[in-house]
């Protein structure tokens, strides 16, 4: 009997390890928190222009997202922004004069657009889902590194979540962060596409370089899917091992049990 008790509670202990150990990988697996965001299709190169994507996922299991309101900042105005359609959702751009004009390929702009609004026509983002909505926008500041945009976020419910919170140096994300716009360096042609004769000029040039790039992609891939392979594969050892060294020292207890009686 004693022995019987004994290996039940060692069995319990094994079993706590197990699931410990088990929600450790589950932790270390674990999404990060989502937010709406701003990303580039490509680059978003100072001085040019950028089709951008703001991504919204839906984060309620009860609402729908309904509309979404994005900010523009005033320091940094935008005098070009088209929206491009979305099936399901009306858009309105609104504009605000500006306190001093901007000159946009040799034009003088007194109004810039300072936030787009969707709103949805139906269900809107359901949960589980999440929606892009691309603008294109420009001619991106040159003084800048980033664009900081304040989004609002509307649900079914009349739920407003304000992601407008910013980012402070050295310290830890914000839980309702505003979507940021990175900036890379000017190129030589502000709209990023290169000239004809450039292109001409270049193109075996950049066929030569494009095989040997092909190469080196190709390798750097196989060696980074081998890397994340192998750092799997020693994340599930390390909790098997866990499991059985728990088995292990339960047996050598009721071995050594056995062995006294």
């Amino acid at each position: 009997m004693q022995v019987s008790r004994t290996a039940s509670r060692v069995a319990t202990r094994v079993a706590a390890a197990a699931a410990v150990a088990g929600s450790a990988v589950l932790v270390l697996s674990a999404p990060a928190f989502a937010h709406v965001s701003v990303q580039p299709e490509g680059t978003a190169a100072k001085g040019g222009y950028a089709v951008v994507d703001f991504k919204v996922p839906n984060e309620r299991d009860d609402a729908s997202t309904t509309k979404l309101e994005v900010n523009f900042p005033a320091d940094h105005p935008l005098a070009s922004v088209m929206p491009e359609p979305i099936a399901g959702w009306s858009v309105k751009v609104t504009k605000s004069k500006l306190d001093k004009p901007l000159t946009l390929h040799g034009e003088k702009i007194d109004e810039a657009v300072t936030k787009v609004t969707w709103t949805a026509d139906g269900k809107g983002i359901e949960p589980g889902y999440f929606q892009k909505f691309p603008l294109s926008l420009g001619a991106l500041p040159e003084d800048t590194d980033q664009l900081v945009f304040k989004a609002l976020q509307t649900y079914s419910d009349n739920e407003v979540v304000r992601w407008i919170e910013m980012q402070q140096k050295g310290q830890e994300e914000p839980e309702n962060p505003a979507p940021v716009l990175e900036l890379s360096a000017a190129g030589d042609d502000h709209h990023g596409a290169s000239s004809d004769d450039d292109a001409s000029s270049a193109s075996d040039d950049s066929d030569a370089a494009g095989a040997k790039t092909g190469d080196k992609t190709e390798k750097t891939a196989a060696s980074d899917d081998s890397k994340g392979g192998s750092d799997t594969t020693a994340r599930v050892l390390g909790v098997v091992g866990i499991v059985i060294g728990a088995a292990g020292v339960a047996y050598g207890v009721l071995a050594g049990r056995r062995r006294t009686n």
